[in-house]
């Protein structure tokens, strides 16, 4: 058994968002909430958002764990297409790691001492948004979850020219800096997909004829094969 995937894997808890992202033939960054309190110390700055479209290359025998937190509906990309793309594998520090030290002494830390122009300060931010601890909490749909991050495999995709935001202004303008994502999104092409999960069998149909009926810009042929990557979890999880 390979240790990861030789594809990318993005899923979402909604169907109808998957729908969206196979008629976009994109998938749009959107801003996260990070708990940087193990980066930064308490007392600082705790919490920054940073846009990006979450990806792991995890095996599919260990797809269970992951799609049991993060949705039962999702896509998978080659890894090629990822790479073209821009994303990156999180990398993943321990506790007082020489890494998190050296990216912590890069500005000599004070996160209110720079402004948000300078571009050795966004470099900063750009690289911190490509770090995660070891283990940690993540708020999931309101309530505190701990989570072994290191499992999860994580690639990221980051705007090459981004804002971040603090925790009072991802909170009062989620949604207004998130509309401001789409035009970074990630454009893919029939040919890239290689799985689209649905959570259950009787899933199946109804994105079988989203696909003939909706995906105008498709061709038959190319339909034909997005129909033909429809993959149960339910009845993957009884070979896992």
């Amino acid at each position: 058994m390979k240790p990861k995937s030789d594809n990318l894997f993005h899923f979402t808890s909604d169907l109808d968002v998957l729908k969206a992202i196979l008629s976009c033939k994109s998938i749009n960054p959107r801003f996260c909430l990070e708990d940087l309190r193990w980066f930064f110390g308490k007392g600082k700055e705790e919490y920054y958002a940073f846009p990006m479209s979450c990806f792991c290359d995890i095996p599919l025998t260990r797809l269970n764990d992951h799609t049991n937190f993060y949705g039962n509906y999702g896509i998978g990309l080659t890894k090629e297409w990822g790479v073209r793309n821009g994303l990156h594998p999180v990398i993943y520090c321990p506790p007082e790691s020489n890494i998190q030290k050296a990216v912590y002494d890069m500005l000599n830390f004070d996160p209110k001492g720079h402004n948000e122009s300078d571009t050795y300060y966004m470099n900063f931010f750009r690289l911190l948004s490509l770090i995660k601890p070891i283990s940690g909490t993540m708020n999931i749909k309101g309530k505190i979850e701990s989570k072994e991050f290191y499992q999860e495999n994580e690639w990221r995709y980051v705007p090459p020219s981004h804002k971040y935001l603090n925790q009072v202004e991802f909170e009062d303008k989620r949604d207004k800096f998130n509309s401001e994502m789409e035009s970074f999104g990630l454009l893919f092409e029939p040919s890239d997909i290689r799985y689209i999960f649905v959570e259950k069998d009787s899933d199946i149909p109804e994105l079988f004829d989203f696909l003939s009926i909706e995906m105008g810009g498709f061709s038959m042929k190319e339909v034909k094969i997005l129909q033909s990557r429809i993959t149960s979890l339910e009845t993957l999880r009884i070979d896992l």
